[in-house]
């Protein structure tokens, strides 16, 4: 690892690194906010944060102002960048596809599937990095904004067992049938809709058999909700399964970060009551 930056920030630290990926065949960058105790050698459970469509891991630690409440809870945060990147990795110079926008699937089909290994990197290398390097345990949980609510949701349904729990804002639920999700899984997968479903959070709740706490927010106003978002389509799921699920419509909010910055310290307390931070 190669450290970028490194800043103080309520009594932690918030550095960004690279790395060469094994995943995903290249250079990755992701930063990670260590709170005021690992300063005195003890180690902290880790929520992971995926971001969403043309972000990087920048987007979330300068707006979100999610470090002063996981300093106070004792918890890091660790924040990947959203797809591969560089002059030899695919892209398709539009905001919802390519780079900016990995969409945390393995991708299948060419050009994508050198690179666009997102899903193995987040899941498994990226974690072990982190344990490897970093004061934390090996409890963990994770969130996401949009396309990332998409990734936490689906990583953590995949893999109920190596998460606590999982939150998301304004998460793109149901992929395999909304117009984001059409477009990426058909590049990043090929025509057959059938390997889309195992990156499908609505096909994993209903044939799970290992549920995790979940909680997401959804603003009223978000102008994405009818066509992309949709997370109607999972509460549905989760209350024929008596999942434990919480969905919070907030009114007046949007898809901005102005809306993950009002909430994100209920999704980050969430956590710590799982976590046992």
């Amino acid at each position: 690892m190669e450290l970028i930056s490194s800043n103080r920030s309520f009594g932690g630290w918030h550095k960004r690194y690279k790395h060469q990926a094994s995943s995903t065949s290249c250079e990755m960058t992701f930063a990670v906010y260590l709170p005021p105790q690992t300063a005195q050698g003890g180690k902290v459970p880790v929520l992971y944060w995926l971001s969403g469509l043309t972000c990087n891991d920048e987007n979330f630690a300068t707006k979100a102002g999610a470090q002063r409440v996981a300093a106070q809870l004792g918890m890091a945060l660790v924040m990947p960048d959203t797809s591969p990147r560089g002059s030899d990795v695919a892209d398709a110079g539009r905001y919802d596809l390519g780079q900016g926008a990995g969409f945390y699937v393995n991708a299948t089909e060419a050009p994508w599937q050198r690179h666009y290994q997102m899903y193995d990197y987040i899941v498994s290398e990226l974690p072990a990095l982190i344990e490897a390097h970093f004061p934390v345990t090996n409890r963990k949980s994770i969130s996401g904004h949009s396309m990332g609510g998409h990734g936490a949701l689906m990583i953590a349904l995949k893999n109920p067992q190596a998460y606590r729990s999982a939150s998301a804002f304004a998460p793109i639920v149901n992929p395999a049938q909304v117009p984001w999700g059409e477009t990426a899984f058909s590049e990043y997968l090929g025509d057959d809709r059938s390997a889309w479903l195992p990156y499908d959070s609505c096909h994993l709740m209903q044939y799970a058999t290992q549920m995790l706490p979940l909680l997401i927010d959804q603003g009223d106003q978000d102008s994405f909700m009818p066509q992309q978002l949709q997370p109607e389509a999972l509460e549905k799921i989760a209350l024929a399964k008596q999942w434990p699920f919480t969905l919070n419509i907030q009114p007046g909010y949007d898809h901005s970060y102005y809306f993950i910055a009002s909430f994100i310290e209920a999704h980050l307390r969430f956590h710590a009551d799982h976590l046992g931070a």
